[in-house]
């Protein structure tokens, strides 16, 4: 794994700088991406340069964002045009390597070792960074380092239009003196878990002993502690992304809300869609998590693990809405989210016979005799219960999430 070479390729103020390729009438202004801005759910989704030097930041609420810059321009978010921009980069990335890996819309890793050895990567990097801008009119930041997560932190360290070499041993000057949260992979709850072991820094986290961390935080205590130290082994997969953990959605209510009804069907709401986007990525989950931000912006979060995997929305509300009676202290809910976890590939799943099935399974046991029967004959996989269709899906194509990665399957 030594002397490797890691691009960590991150877009700068993504959305906005899209609408001001699209309309350069924009550029250089206070430009912000955001929902319906008639309600309170309009939140800023990003913004520009411009209008970050003013004040306003992402989930900052549409209102304040009036107050704070007045004339401030505000867009719908037009999923459509950031696919096909984002498309367009991950292009030209893979003109240069095949090891590319999308993270998300705007960002992602290269493995450039070989390229490394005719090129300098300084030299990469600047050429990569000027086609993306001369191409496609947008901005990028790009960090260099040994491996993926030094590369990430060094693509934060100089945007807009940053290009930051990280070595692993400049570490020690350039991170360790740093607050503990704002080292990737550490957040807000984490740091005050940190904190309350008296860790501080991200320096006070690689000195830390391995065996508190990991008696504290299991595997992802080790993990950090390791990548505090500058250490990292993963490679860059461009089949990473595809490996789904997880599925939910969220909502913001247009007003801090206590109605029973209006909470339960938004639940209802929420239950469908994630179960639509789990049919539509023929995946199943065995936990069901649910996440409630008060009006004082306090978040909850519920879960419950189950033996076996569901994807209805019948299934995942019945579970989400019952974590939620049974915490809710009628404090008025501003945000509802819920998300399935632990899935699996539908085709892997086990079904377990029980009362209501087993007699179907009794009527499936001739076609299953002669499926096998002519698997002998002809050899495995000859014959398959049913082939997969591809389902499209507005549910897919329409959230902030990770969807727009549907586009990678065909590269």
């Amino acid at each position: 794994m030594a002397g490797r070479v890691i691009f960590h390729i991150d877009m700068n103020s993504f959305y906005a700088s899209v609408e001001q390729a699209h309309d350069p009438s924009l550029k250089g202004k206070p430009v912000a991406v955001a929902g319906n801005a008639k309600e309170r759910r309009g939140i800023i989704v990003t913004s520009s340069y411009e209008a970050r030097a003013k004040g306003i930041y992402t989930t900052m609420n549409v209102g304040e964002a009036k107050r704070k810059c007045p004339d401030i321009i505000l867009i719908p978010p037009d999923f459509a045009k950031y696919r096909v921009a984002s498309a367009a980069m991950f292009a030209i990335l893979r003109s240069y390597t095949h090891l590319v890996e999308p993270v998300s819309i705007d960002e992602g890793y290269l493995d450039l070792t070989e390229s490394a050895k005719t090129k300098h990567p300084m030299q990469l990097a600047e050429e990569i960074q000027q086609r993306i801008l001369h191409e496609l009119d947008l901005p990028c930041s790009i960090g260099i380092a040994p491996n993926k997560f030094l590369a990430k932190t060094a693509s934060n360290m100089k945007k807009p239009r940053g290009i930051t070499v990280l070595r692993k041993r400049q570490i020690t000057e350039l991170l360790w003196p740093l607050p503990v949260v704002e080292m990737h992979g550490v957040g807000e709850s984490t740091s005050k878990k940190l904190q309350a072991l008296g860790i501080y820094t991200i320096g006070d986290l690689a000195n830390a002993q391995e065996r508190v961390l990991q008696k504290e935080f299991g595997k992802n205590g080790v993990r950090l502690h390791k990548r505090a130290n500058g250490e990292d082994g993963r490679e860059v997969d461009p089949n990473a992304i595809f490996d789904t953990k997880s599925v939910g959605n969220s909502t913001t209510l247009p007003r801090d809300e206590t109605e029973y009804y209006i909470l339960k069907e938004t639940f209802e709401k929420l239950s469908r869609s994630v179960a639509e986007r789990l049919k539509v990525k023929y995946l199943a989950g065995t936990t069901v998590s649910i996440q409630i931000r008060n009006f004082e912006w306090q978040n909850q979060t519920r879960s419950k693990s189950l033996k076996t995997a569901i994807q209805h929305a019948d299934e995942i509300f019945e579970i989400a809405w019952r974590l939620f009676l049974e915490h809710w202290d009628e404090t008025p809910v501003r945000l509802i989210g819920i998300t399935v976890s632990n899935v699996v590939d539908q085709a892997d799943l086990t079904k377990q016979l029980n009362l209501f099935n087993f007699e179907q399974h009794i009527k499936d046991e001739p076609i299953v005799t002669l499926v096998d029967n002519m698997e002998k004959k002809f050899g495995k996989g000859v014959i398959q219960r049913g082939v997969r269709v591809k389902k499209k899906s507005y549910a897919s194509n329409t959230s902030f999430s990770k969807d727009f990665l549907e586009d990678h399957h065909q590269k």
